[in-house]
């Protein structure tokens, strides 16, 4: 394994361990076994860094959050994404915590700001297809309603994801989210036939 593959696994064990706000370059070189001017070397800085090994870890979570069977409903197929996002607060939560931490860092770092900003771009429709089997060439109909439909899921994870980590207790479950998801849609059809 070369350096750059060693710093990437000590920054994911740095975001797991100590997060993304608390972890310094002397922590990720300490961690990977490697000489601390290699961070600069191979990814820029330390915050590009550990901007790709959250986005990273972010990746695999979601792919393990939204494993479905493809012949289940949509209404099932979103409630065990819930559930299982639900159950990740508890499984993954230094990982989830590392990114609401990176998210608030976007704010001084432009690049983590474009990088996570290109990873959200890449998510709509990838969510959309996955979950709904909406897709489209960009520029079209089909494709807008994608961007529209992932930008709700992810709206839905992140808003998830941040009840569950500050308040578990009265955070909602997957089937009280489906519910309040299918008055809203009853609502919206509602006023559309009016």
């Amino acid at each position: 394994m070369g350096h750059r593959e060693k710093l990437m696994a000590g920054a994911r064990r740095c975001l797991e361990e100590r997060g993304y706000a608390h972890t310094t370059s002397r922590d990720i070189a300490a961690a990977a076994n490697a000489p601390l001017g290699t961070i600069n070397y191979h990814y820029g800085s330390k915050e590009a860094l550990l901007n790709a090994a959250m986005l990273e870890s972010i990746h695999e979570w979601g792919a393990k959050v939204q494993e479905s069977s493809p012949e289940a409903t949509v209404g099932a197929r979103l409630e065990a994404m819930w559930a299982r996002v639900i159950e990740s607060q508890v499984t993954d939560r230094p990982l989830l915590v590392a990114a609401t931490e990176a998210h608030v860092q976007a704010e001084r770092f432009p690049e983590v700001r474009q990088q996570i900003a290109e990873a959200f771009e890449r998510a709509r429709p990838q969510l959309a297809a996955d979950l709904h089997d909406i897709g489209g060439e960009e520029g079209s109909p089909d494709a807008a309603t994608a961007r529209a439909v992932g930008s709700v899921h992810m709206a839905l994870v992140a808003g998830l994801t941040q009840q569950w980590l500050i308040d578990p207790e009265h955070a909602p479950s997957a089937g009280e989210i489906a519910a309040g998801l299918r008055a809203i849609a009853r609502s919206l059809d509602a006023d559309a036939d009016a």
